[in-house]
């Protein structure tokens, strides 16, 4: 009988943030025959490096400008503090875990996204090498992948960490996404209370921004969660990482967070 699996796409700051039960909960998924992908991100770390280093940047429709300059500090930070760091603290917590960028194998091709000569290298998804994912979870392992992407020339690029996740997803035939946040999910105030939305659609979150009921740092939350749903992926599941046995509930019985249908 083949593995039940999901994805799961993840901020490099909220990982770093989970409790070891998290991880250890991964550990025992892993265990009980599931088999996860993390895809992550790390925007505030790529910011806080290239700040340390004296490197300029600045963001064009919500995504990072990057010359060849802020294109190594990404893959530096991306590919190697964050994706280790992941990996270090599943190990640590009993989880076999090996971690790789979209370069490696070319698991992940990618082509200029539209607007590059404003943007530069940041990069759209073409193809996923899901055999490599496949592998990886066939000896046991749980692939950690950092979104950097890379064509046929060998040009890399800075892929946005929800597409690429949504397009990892699609790839292996995951129906369904899970999106690891600080917050339990969307939320939406009730007499005077603040209440979890159970299943929203996409239209329902566009509404809701231009009424104002999401706001302020929810927006590119759940915009990036809409980002994920590309190809077979038809429902993204918005969780709270610090929620015990978040996991098990999102890919068992439902129930937690906030489901977002096309």
């Amino acid at each position: 009988m083949e593995k039940q699996r999901f994805v799961m796409k993840c901020g490099g700051s909220t990982l770093a943030a989970l409790p070891d039960s998290f991880f250890a909960e991964l550990r025992e998924l892993q265990a009980s025959g599931v088999a996860p992908v993390i895809v992550h991100g790390g925007g505030p770390a790529i910011s806080e490096t290239l700040d340390k280093l004296g490197i300029e940047t600045e963001f064009v429709q919500g995504l990072r400008k990057t010359n060849d300059q802020v294109l190594d500090v990404v893959e530096m930070v991306l590919a190697g503090r964050i994706n280790k760091e992941i990996v270090r603290k599943m190990e640590t917590n009993g989880a076999k875990a090996i971690g790789l960028s979209g370069v490696d194998g070319m698991l992940i091709q990618a082509k200029p996204v539209a607007n590059h000569q404003e943007i530069g290298f940041v990069g759209e998804v073409t193809s996923v090498n899901a055999t490599i994912v496949e592998g990886i979870m066939s000896m046991g392992y749980i692939p950690v992948i950092a979104p950097i992407g890379i064509d046929q020339t060998g040009q890399r690029y800075n892929i946005n960490a929800d597409t690429a996740a949504g397009a990892v997803a699609s790839q292996l035939g995951v129906s369904r996404m899970i999106v690891v946040t600080d917050v339990p999910g969307i939320l939406k105030t009730v007499d005077g209370e603040k209440v979890t939305l159970p299943e929203v659609t996409v239209a329902d979150i566009e509404a809701m921004i231009a009424s104002g009921e999401i706001y302020g740092g929810m927006i590119p939350k759940v915009r990036a969660a809409m980002q994920c749903i590309h190809g077979d992926v038809q429902e993204v599941v918005i969780v709270s990482g610090s929620i015990e046995g978040v996991l098990t509930q999102a890919v068992t019985t439902g129930g937690v967070g906030t489901v977002i249908k096309q």
